[in-house]
């Protein structure tokens, strides 16, 4: 089965460098970018993308938004933040937006498929298995 990908992210670079490297990974299909939470909600809607990654900082309409939008229109799309925040309170937030995963693009080169891996089985990000052990 193939995993349908929607990439939404402001930036053209960011938007073709998530397309390369999520459409190399076997079982994965990136099959439409957006460049603004608008473009999201309605692309979302239409094509019910099995997992999204999305930015928080978009113009027209940020992420958080979005996501609320998202889980009215499209409940079964999985939404993965992928964002410069590092932060816990926008990680609180993403979550309570309803996203089920959240990446900091500082760490995506260690983090970022295995978080779509997870999503991908229907599980959130960082989950129990993912997050770091304390001491």
């Amino acid at each position: 089965m193939t995993i349908r990908i929607l990439v939404a992210d402001d930036h053209p670079v960011v938007r073709r460098g998530l397309k390369n490297l999520l459409g190399r990974h076997p079982g994965w299909e990136v099959i439409d970018e957006a460049e603004d939470g608008v473009e999201a909600v309605e692309k979302a809607s239409r094509l019910l993308p099995d997992i999204i990654v999305l930015d928080i900082t978009m113009q027209k309409m940020n992420g958080l938004e979005a996501c609320r939008r998202i889980r009215k229109t499209a409940p079964a799309c999985e939404i993965l933040f992928l964002t410069q925040h590092d932060s816990p309170q926008m990680m609180r937030e993403a979550i309570e937006a309803g996203g089920r995963g959240y990446v900091v693009k500082s760490s995506a080169a260690r983090t970022l498929l295995p978080a779509v891996e997870a999503l991908s089985r229907h599980e959130s990000f960082p989950g129990p298995r993912h997050r770091r052990r304390a001491g």
